[in-house]
């Protein structure tokens, strides 16, 4: 996701902190992922600071995913948009016959829009977040070879949807590719609160400076303005989140941020319209940084996302289960 327009500006700048993490896979706690570990594994920060990130104008095909994954599907699907954004219903799958999560609702929010660039004048048009106005939407960052977030986040949320929908829950997307541009912030919030779902995930990459790396989840604070009333879900999606967080460190084995978050894989804020919006729990994953060339090869591999996918879900049947 990129810090640039809605909710996206940044947070306050943290300097880079690594702190050791208790290896206790079992214990999601906010203050100790066990995922450093594992970053000392894979490589661990190259500093840098924060940077502007770009915009999209061009797409690189991913790595190809192994022959048990769902295939990448995010570019064939953008080719197909509807006639108007207005009418674009989010996309929903028919929960399996049977499994632990029947009689769930799950909404996937794929962040922005792989046509977005083309429509930037619908996306800049202001929408009211409660605490403030803020442009409809981004057209998102990727990485310096070209692969769009918004590639990304539609790839990962078609592979949650199959692994969900397996466990019984009945899945809806915000947008499938389906439409021209958006929806905007505030109908992304919308679709889950109509939904009344059990938890909404919107799926995100984030465009830091190279040598910042790893995965983030953010959490709402509480907003109670205007429109906004987050109060009653700040502490269920804080479950959903750590939930997410802990189980995202155990089947990828990436680590935490080690530029936002302190080390704990979560964060906290009120500037984002889609959470402060929200009526249902609901969290943003930012599941690595598209501009650093480490994380941009996990994030360009099918293998990879699909690992992610399961994480992703695995925390949330984890949080609905209780």
């Amino acid at each position: 996701m990129s810090y640039v327009g809605p909710d996206f500006e940044p947070s306050p700048p943290r300097r880079p902190r690594r702190r050791p993490l208790t290896v206790a896979l079992a214990a999601l706690v906010p203050g100790a992922l066990l995922g450093w570990v594992v970053y000392e594994a894979v490589g661990g920060p190259d500093g840098g600071s924060a940077g502007a990130v770009g915009t999209p104008v061009s797409s690189r095909a991913p790595a190809s995913p192994t022959a048990s994954e769902p295939t990448d599907s995010g570019n064939d699907d953008a080719k197909q948009p509807s006639p108007t954004p207005a009418t674009s219903a989010p996309g929903t799958s028919a929960p399996a016959a049977s499994g632990p999560l029947k009689g769930k609702v799950i909404v996937i929010d794929p962040g922005h829009n792989p046509g977005n660039f083309q429509h930037t004048a619908e996306i800049n048009r202001k929408v009211d977040i409660g605490t403030n106005w803020k442009e409809c939407d981004t057209t998102g960052t990727s990485t310096n070879a070209g692969y769009a977030e918004a590639e990304f986040t539609l790839d990962v949320a078609h592979r949650m949807r199959t692994l969900l929908q397996a466990q019984g829950a009945t899945v809806k997307l915000t947008q499938d590719g389906d439409r021209p541009y958006g929806p905007c912030v505030d109908e992304r919030a919308r679709i889950g609160n109509t939904a009344h779902a059990d938890a909404v995930v919107s799926v995100h990459a984030d465009g830091s400076a190279a040598g910042n790396r790893g995965f983030h989840v953010i959490l709402p604070g509480s907003v109670h303005a205007g429109a906004a009333d987050t109060r009653p879900i700040v502490a269920p999606s804080r479950r959903l989140g750590e939930r997410i967080a802990g189980n995202f460190v155990r089947v990828t084995g990436s680590a935490p941020s080690n530029y936002i978050g302190d080390g704990t894989g979560l964060d906290t804020r009120t500037d984002l319209g889609g959470l402060n919006l929200s009526t249902v729990p609901k969290v943003f994953v930012e599941c690595g940084n598209m501009r650093d060339s480490k994380d941009e090869a996990l994030l360009t591999s099918g293998a990879w996302r699909q690992k992610a996918a399961q994480g992703i879900s695995e925390g949330i049947v984890s949080f609905l289960r209780g």
